[in-house]
């Protein structure tokens, strides 16, 4: 059972007028069909990856949000400064650290939020 339905439509893909035989076409033919559906999984995959490397990035500052004692360069990623102006704050006893050894520096999270009380 085919209808004689004839309804004057633009592509969705190419923008050129066609006459298509069903009110829910959208495309003049198999090839813009296919564009069309190439381009909407590339976006999808698009929007996926962008999603990920979001959750990726936001990610590590939860996790230091939570802990007592950060390292030098956990700190400066959470003051969002350098390392080396988190060494400075530190020499200037501006931010105070425990010092294990040399490579082992440590800041209590207290100490970070002193130093942005005072400012």
């Amino acid at each position: 059972m085919s209808s004689n339905i004839r309804v004057n439509r633009i592509c969705e893909n190419c923008n050129k007028p066609f006459i298509a035989k069903t009110t829910v076409t959208r495309f003049c033919g198999d090839n813009c069909a296919k564009v069309a559906y190439k381009k909407r999984k590339r976006q999808n995959k698009i929007k996926k990856s962008n999603t990920e490397t979001l959750k990726i990035k936001l990610e590590p500052l939860e996790v230091l949000q939570v802990k007592d004692y950060l390292t030098v360069k956990e700190t400066a990623s959470l003051l969002n400064i350098s390392r080396r102006s988190t060494y400075r704050l530190i020499e200037l006893g501006k931010l105070r650290a425990s010092n294990l050894s040399q490579r082992l520096i440590r800041v209590k999270r207290s100490e970070i939020e002193k130093l942005l009380t005072k400012i």
